[in-house]
């Protein structure tokens, strides 16, 4: 996408990526917990900009050596344009940089261009959390890329 800078979370751009989460999500994160998480060790957020308007932006958690992405979000208007899979390689080769072993994440299973997205980047099903989404109640899949030998 022509003109997109992807740079970390900062306290410039904490309120728009609170903003796409009230756009993109039926249970969104508040602005307080996403505050919270800039300041939170494990947490890695990367927010993708255009002239200077956050159009999306991705988080994980590190633990124990894995990573868990938490959220990936971005705006309608932006959508389908390589935002989502920018983001996503930012998280990927900051996972490889930290020489993490996995990386998971929950989409729900009506999701198709999600898990699509997903899949391309090479995570793979590996299982369901039943009821995992509300508004409305869904089923999540749970996806996971290996990377390297991990035994």
């Amino acid at each position: 996408m022509k003109g997109m800078l992807i740079r970390p979370m900062d306290t410039d751009s904490v309120a728009g990526v609170a903003a796409l989460e009230q756009i993109c999500f039926t249970r969104p994160w508040s602005l307080s917990s996403l505050e919270e998480e800039l300041r939170n060790p494990l947490a890695v957020y990367f927010t993708a900009l255009r002239e200077g308007e956050v159009v999306g932006y991705a988080g994980m958690h590190r633990i124990f050596g894995e990573g868990h992405i938490t959220n990936l979000g971005v705006s309608p208007t932006h959508r389908r344009q390589g935002v989502a899979i920018a983001l996503l390689k930012t998280l990927l080769a900051h996972a490889n940089e930290r020489e993490l072993a996995l990386l998971t994440l929950e989409v729900r299973t009506s999701n198709a261009a999600a898990i699509a997205l997903y899949g391309g980047l090479g995570f793979a099903p590996v299982g369901l959390r039943k009821g995992y989404y509300d508004a409305p109640k869904e089923d999540a899949l749970i996806m996971t890329l290996k990377f390297g030998d991990t035994q």
